[in-house]
């Protein structure tokens, strides 16, 4: 006979958990000895080790209960099941991990190569380490939650930039995140990124936005989000697109 004190450090769980079990029914308290004292038995500590182990493969204490008190075939089959559901659980974990470790070992790896040799070449082009920093992070969201369609996005992007003239749009963009918000140059902008818009994509839907998603919405909040001068200009430019 044990006391409850080592049964838990036999089986591997905290005394509280013990009595968690007795008061859900899963596990059977033993009478009391002559000086008050619960003992446990062997069968205990085998019955207490087949819970915690059910418990930590997922299956909810409601279930295990039932399985119990269910005969041989259908607890082997409920097993089989919560056996399943932990093979699922280990396959989303490793590729969880293994998105981590890309994570860890550089952002960049988590994109396809063009982007990371796009990004690259930015410093050449003239853009500042902010702006790069932002198209990395914001590269990496849209790879991740819009791949069907994030490389048509970015090879439109990178296209533009080998026109001088919206790779200049572009730089300026960069370049207005310290200005004053009601800066002459904001308006501007504003005005000459409505005009290369109108004329690279006419009057329908622009490139990723007639997606149903909020993605689009969340990552021109990030960007406005850091700078003010940019929150006016994206308001000015969403303003004069919507007259069309």
């Amino acid at each position: 006979m044990i006391t409850i004190g080592q049964l838990a450090r036999y089986a591997g769980v905290s005394i509280k958990t013990i009595r968690v079990y007795h008061d859900k029914g899963l596990l059977s308290e033993p009478g009391r000895d002559s000086s008050g004292y619960r003992r446990y038995t062997a069968q205990h500590a085998v019955d207490l080790i087949k819970i915690r182990t059910l418990a930590e493969a997922g299956a909810p204490l409601a279930r295990i209960r039932e399985l119990r008190a269910a005969s041989d075939e259908d607890f082997q089959k409920a097993l089989r099941h919560v056996d399943a559901d932990l093979t699922a659980r280990i396959r989303d974990l490793r590729e969880t991990q293994r998105r981590l470790r890309r994570l860890a070992a550089g952002r960049l790896q988590m994109l396809l190569p063009e982007v990371g040799d796009h990004l690259d070449q930015l410093p050449e082009l003239g853009f500042s380490p902010r702006w790069i920093a932002l198209e990395t992070d914001l590269w990496i969201l849209i790879f991740a939650t819009h791949p069907d369609t994030a490389v048509e996005l970015f090879r439109d992007q990178a296209q533009a930039l080998t026109d001088p003239a919206l790779r200049q749009i572009y730089l300026d963009y960069d370049r207005a995140h310290d200005l004053d918000p009601h800066d002459p140059r904001v308006d501007d902008l504003a005005q000459r990124i409505v005009r290369a818009t109108r004329e690279r994509y006419g009057p329908g839907d622009l490139p990723g936005q007639n997606t149903g998603s909020e993605i689009p919405a969340l990552i021109q909040g990030a960007v406005n989000a850091s700078s003010p001068a940019w929150q006016r200009l994206d308001a000015l430019i969403r303003d004069e697109l919507l007259r069309t």
